[in-house]
């Protein structure tokens, strides 16, 4: 996913240019590398800063605690399958079972299915072929899914398991995670506690690229299915398991093609929901939060390009290209976007479900969360607080548009003025704001520093400036002629966020809440990186962006070194994804 902080590599240029869906009404074009802080800001900042940033040292359960501002639905436990579930409920707490889901994930680790910013077209670029090994192990190792599901391969290497349900009437669930893994650094393996594709198990963490990102989500769906048919149950409710294999690098092969396959075959607004992967929960002091994502920012990359006559450099100008750009980028960089927090942000409904049920919180920040619902003033006072302090950057990050200059390039020679210089700004849009908006503060920005050099200006084709004797050019461009808006936002008073939060409710309450005896709580996150849910916006509009894990269970972070994932962690993965598919089977309201 490119759901993560830990990654550090920058967005490049995929040279496989691809158009986007044409049945994607909301989405103008889709961006380019996912290998920047998908899954990890959305995880880390929505479930570990959120609870500790908003914290204080006055503990108050008192009376201002209003748990009917944040109401929870009560954990979901399926009735008619009531059997079935606590059946497999004993067998996953058993070692043996454990053992086995290892085994699962281990083998899968082990297989490099790498994916990387050049790939070519599948079929061309034989870096692809791997993943035909790695189909080869999951066939073997889910005998009983591939006996019974109808296997659909898109694009070679995309996966589409269809679960045919008894009733047709009923919409389908679709459940997605990636088979893809950001490559390994050749540089940083000797830095591995153990080898990057060992699979090791140390009797605590499963060690090995992709053992959190996302092959545990992948494993974990299959182990889930391969258990209920193991059982012998048959789905009412049809079910779609979906795999795409380039997640991240943006899902044009994968998870594009995948959702071109099910709008064909399913049409629009088709299913009852789809859950990805995305941030899981944490907490402490006797209540744990999951943040189920239900909202991603948008992406642009602006290309800034400065030209200007040519010359011996022993003759220079003032500013050469390269000069006025660092200028223009100063500029940028001392006039960044003003992040708000809004009532709208599902930031702002976790900051309220904190203050509802969290014990741990101050009473002076409750007070003022509440006082929010009506007081500008007291909202604005919430802001500073969050916005203040060790973890503001990481707020302002999941709450305005933000702006990051990521490449750069120029000149060709030390005794010879540069014609041309330009560089990469990658923005990652707000979700009240959008790509025009965007547009709009560039220009603003940018049409002074034209004036002042007395460059001709444009801005997305757009002539902004034409001075008659001018000393240049000043282009902004759509770098990669890749653009996402902003995913539409889930709706939480729907059928399907219930089911989903009494499901996470309840698969907590029969897993690790049985020993930490602490009380689950469900509210909004969002993504300030993009999954492939941004290639399946037409099917449905109850996406969820959520993972079933504790933030303790990675060892050290996805899309890093030492990437790995607790055993009891994986565990508590099937165990959700059984809940789910149990509780959706039974539903007669989504």
């Amino acid at each position: 996913m490119e759901k993560n902080t830990d990654e550090l590599l920058l967005p490049t240029h995929d040279t496989h240019k691809l158009l986007p869906p044409p049945h994607a009404s909301k989405q103008l074009r889709t961006r380019p590398s996912t290998f920047s802080r998908l899954l990890a800001i959305g995880f880390i900042a929505s479930l570990y800063f959120v609870p500790r940033l908003i914290r204080g040292r006055t503990v108050d359960t008192g009376p201002t605690a209003r748990e009917d501002i944040c109401v929870q639905e009560d954990p979901l436990t399926p009735q008619s399958h009531s059997a079935l579930a606590g059946s497999l409920g004993e067998r996953y707490d058993s070692p043996e079972f454990k053992q086995r889901a290892v085994e699962w994930l281990s083998g899968a680790v082990q297989i490099p299915t790498e994916s990387y910013d050049d790939m070519g077209a599948v079929g061309e670029d034989k870096r692809w072929e791997i993943f035909a090994d790695f189909h080869k192990y999951l066939q073997d190792a889910f005998p009983k899914v591939h006996a019974s599901l109808n296997l659909t391969k898109v694009n070679t290497y995309g996966l589409l398991y269809h679960w045919e349900g008894s009733d047709a009437s009923l919409k389908p669930v679709l459940l997605a995670a990636h088979q893809d893994v950001v490559p390994v650094n050749p540089s940083t393996v000797s830095e591995w506690i153990h080898p990057p594709y060992s699979g090791h198990f140390d009797g605590e963490y499963i060690w090995g690229r992709g053992s959190g990102d996302d092959k545990s989500g992948l494993i974990g769906l299959l182990s889930t299915v391969e258990s209920l048919l193991e059982e012998g149950f048959q789905p009412k409710r049809s079910v779609v398991l979906s795999f795409g294999f380039d997640e991240e690098i943006s899902g044009y092969h994968g998870a594009y093609k995948l959702s071109q396959h099910l709008f064909e075959k399913y049409g629009k607004d088709s299913f009852a929901f789809l859950i990805d992967e995305g941030s899981g929960y944490s907490g402490e002091g006797g209540a744990v939060f999951a943040l189920p994502g239900i909202a991603e920012k948008g992406y642009l990359d602006a290309r800034v390009t400065v030209a200007t006559p040519g010359g011996h450099s022993s003759v220079p100008p003032a500013h050469t290209s390269i000069g006025i750009l660092a200028l223009i980028i100063a500029h940028i960089e001392e006039h960044p976007h003003t992040p708000q927090l809004t009532r709208t942000s599902p930031i702002y409904s976790a900051l309220q479900c904190h203050a509802a049920h969290d014990p741990t919180l101050s009473k002076k920040l409750r007070t003022d969360i509440h006082k929010s619902l009506k007081s500008h003033k007291a909202l604005k006072s919430v802001e500073k607080a969050i916005f203040s302090g060790s973890q503001a950057g990481s707020y302002k990050a999941l709450l305005g548009t933000t702006q990051a200059v990521d490449l750069i390039e120029g000149g060709v020679k030390t005794n010879a003025l540069p014609e041309r210089a330009s560089a990469v700004i990658n923005h990652r849009i707000a979700i009240e704001s959008s790509g025009s908006e965007l547009v709009a503060h560039l220009t603003k920005e940018l049409k002074p520093l034209a004036e002042q050099f007395n460059l001709a200006f444009s801005v997305f084709g757009a002539n902004i400036t034409s001075p008659t004797n001018s000393a240049g050019t000043l282009v902004v461009s759509d770098a990669f002629d890749k653009t996402l808006e902003p995913a539409p936002v889930t709706p939480t008073d729907a059928a399907a966020y219930k089911l989903l939060s009494g499901t996470i409710r309840s698969a907590y309450a029969n897993g690790r809440g049985r020993s930490t005896g602490n009380k689950m709580i469900v509210a909004p996150g969002m993504m300030t990186g993009n999954t492939d849910t941004r290639h399946y916006w037409d099917l449905t509009p109850h996406i969820f962006r959520y993972g079933h894990a504790d933030s303790k269970d990675h060892f050290a972070g996805i899309h890093t070194i030492n990437e790995a994932q607790k055993a009891d962690g994986l565990v508590e993965v099937i165990r959700f994804y059984t809940t789910l598919i149990l509780n959706a089977d039974e539903s007669d309201k989504i």
